[in-house]
């Protein structure tokens, strides 16, 4: 060995830190195991140094130069090389990276999984880069990367990225579920995606690391995929327009509904004076109504009659019920205000053949629901049947009129 050479390899176990063109790696060891006393350590303000003898963690250094001296770091004790005199240090030393990594790629397909919203079986395709960070330098040692140390990040991340991707899926599902959307609109999710992947990272502590961040990153699918899952949201949009033009229109009736309702409230307050008289009117309008849906009143003048006779009934009924409910001096007329008027067609009582009930006119019996007879009138002048109308359509002579002697 020349002069030159001693002096060069002096010099090199003098100074002990990490390579210019290996600052990019996560974790970093030292060549050489055997250093003397008072070298010069540094270790860079992103990193930290790391010292293991037998298998065994003897201590860390943090960010700064450092001589090797047992006076300046206690722990050098440990690993003095007692058979050199006690002037050699033996120990492996690993920097490690405290800085969080940026731009660490990963990505391919993420495997089947069944979109929440269309119920299509696709297979999503994800690629992109997110950062993480060395928490605990001992830990990642010891129990991830371990003393071998290689020397290619790829190779230490690559058991982290396919947890990461594991995780990517399962986060997928669950936010498109929560937010009601396929898996083809949450391309457009990117924000929510990141931070929820980031949150549902898997946990690695175990191993003293942590994932700080997404940086860029794409969600695509196969055409095949593409095409099924936009035919499959096509038919889901058109059902949910169907669904808005029906509630739009619920709404429409109910607002018209509304508007009745305050219309007959404003009448009933202003013309009928109490909901009861409202109410009288309604039925005498339906009971119209009825008559002439189910022929009562046909049969001509007679039938025109008939029905003069009732519709002068329900207006005297009517009648009197405003004056009651108006009136508010009597006992009596008080009673009969608060009374749903009862009236029957023409006022006749029929009695049933049957069971004898008296009841207002009509086909069947109300008790027994037999058959009633219907009882015919004649005009006294000139034998006319007049039904119940007050006077003779044909001659005009009133019902009531005494037969002539």
């Amino acid at each position: 060995m020349g002069v030159f050479d001693f002096v060069k390899n002096g010099v090199r176990e003098m100074m002990i830190a990490r390579p210019d063109h290996l600052k990019q790696l996560i974790v970093y060891k030292h060549p050489d195991q055997n250093f003397p006393f008072f070298s010069q350590l540094t270790v860079d303000s992103d990193e930290c140094a790391v010292f293991f003898k037998d298998g065994k963690v003897v201590g860390v250094l943090p960010p700064g130069r450092h001589t090797m001296s047992t006076q300046n770091i206690p722990f050098l004790n440990n690993i003095i090389n007692k058979f050199t005199g006690g002037d050699v240090f033996i120990s492996e030393i690993f920097f490690v990276k405290t800085s969080p990594v940026r731009s660490i790629p990963f990505g391919g397909p993420i495997g089947d999984m069944i979109d929440p919203l269309t119920g299509e079986q696709v297979i999503p395709r994800i690629f992109g880069e997110f950062s993480l960070v060395v928490t605990d330098p001992v830990r990642f040692v010891v129990g991830y990367t371990g003393q071998a140390a290689q020397g290619d990040n790829d190779a230490v991340l690559h058991w982290v990225k396919g947890l990461f991707m594991n995780g990517v899926k399962t986060t997928l599902g669950e936010l498109c579920e929560v937010e009601g959307k396929s898996v083809l609109q949450a391309v457009s999710l990117t924000t929510k995606l990141g931070n929820a992947f980031v949150t549902n990272a898997p946990d690695l502590n175990e191993i003293g690391m942590r994932i700080l961040q997404m940086g860029q990153f794409s969600l695509n699918f196969s055409e095949e995929d593409r095409a099924r899952l936009v035919e499959a949201n096509a038919e889901i949009a058109k059902a949910n327009r169907g669904v808005k033009v029906a509630e739009a229109q619920a709404k429409a009736k109910q607002f018209e509904l509304d508007q009745k309702f305050g219309q007959d409230a404003k009448y009933v307050q202003q013309l009928a004076g109490n909901y009861q008289n409202y109410a009288a009117g309604q039925a005498m309008i339906g009971a119209g109504q009825g008559m002439a849906q189910h022929g009562v009143g046909e049969g001509g003048i007679a039938g025109a009659g008939m029905q003069m006779a009732i519709g002068v009934g329900m207006a005297n009924q009517m009648s009197g019920a405003m004056q009651g409910g108006g009136g508010g001096g009597g006992g009596g007329g008080g009673v009969q205000a608060q009374q749903a008027p009862q009236f029957t067609p023409g006022g006749a009582m029929v009695t049933c053949a049957k069971c004898n009930t008296r009841q207002p006119g009509g086909k069947f019996c109300a008790e027994c629901g037999g058959p009633l007879a219907q009882s015919k009138k004649f005009c006294t002048g000139c034998g006319t049947e007049t039904g119940t109308a007050k006077f003779c359509a044909n001659c005009g002579t009133s019902a009531n009129a005494a037969p002539p002697a």
